[in-house]
């Protein structure tokens, strides 16, 4: 049985500010540094050695995993053997022309509806950006090449994946643990991690 574990970053500057991030390369907060230290107490629970982490390219994701391995002293060792892996594809959702706006203030511009359907909808492209669909599409490439063969490999009995709400929503999804008409139901709160087991070509969430 293979251990992955899914965490979103903790929280960032802009998310403390109810601000669309998307791509913007940002910080986190210290309630996000907080929370990804939380985390890797947490882990500690859990007594796993990961082989391998996958990260998106974004500093606020990069920055939480670094933190978690530095709290089960394993940063050094997996980071010395480039056992860090970044990726583009696995960054959050491009908001384009919502990037920096104001959530609030964009739902009282383009009304509530318009704008759960640019957040929540499964197909609908915000303005010059990505809908979740195609963040599924990117994701789906990326787990096929380099993400699965990884999991299937004996000596990887252990991964950290830590990336962003929508990049993680789309992994459920490829992982078929949920279907993109359930996934709206998903809440992924920042700093919390979601364990998967795959056994037996399943991937399922091990329950608490």
């Amino acid at each position: 049985m293979k251990n992955i574990l899914l965490i979103r970053h903790g929280e960032s500057e802009w998310n403390k500010l109810n601000l669309f991030t998307g791509f913007k390369n940002v910080e986190l907060s210290e309630q996000g540094i907080e929370e990804a230290n939380k985390a890797g107490q947490n882990f500690k629970e859990l007594n796993l050695k990961f082989d391998l982490v996958f990260t998106s390219v974004l500093k606020r994701a990069q920055e939480t995993a670094k933190i978690i391995l530095n709290n089960l002293d394993q940063w050094d060792d997996l980071n010395s053997q480039k056992k860090i892996i970044e990726s583009f594809n696995l960054n959050e959702r491009d908001y384009g022309d919502l990037t920096g706006l104001n959530k609030k203030e964009t739902a009282e511009k383009f009304g509530d509806e318009q704008v759960h359907k640019w957040r929540r909808g499964y197909s609908d492209q915000p303005p010059n950006g990505e809908s979740l669909e195609d963040v599924v599409n990117r994701v789906q490439n990326y787990f096929d090449s380099d993400i699965l063969p990884a999991i299937n490999k004996s000596e990887n009995s252990n991964i950290l994946i830590a990336a962003h709400g929508n990049s993680l929503r789309a992994l459920l999804i490829v992982m078929k643990i949920y279907s993109p008409k359930d996934i709206n139901s998903v809440e992924l709160s920042t700093g919390v991690p979601i364990h998967i087991h795959f056994e037996n070509d399943i991937f399922s969430i091990k329950d608490n």
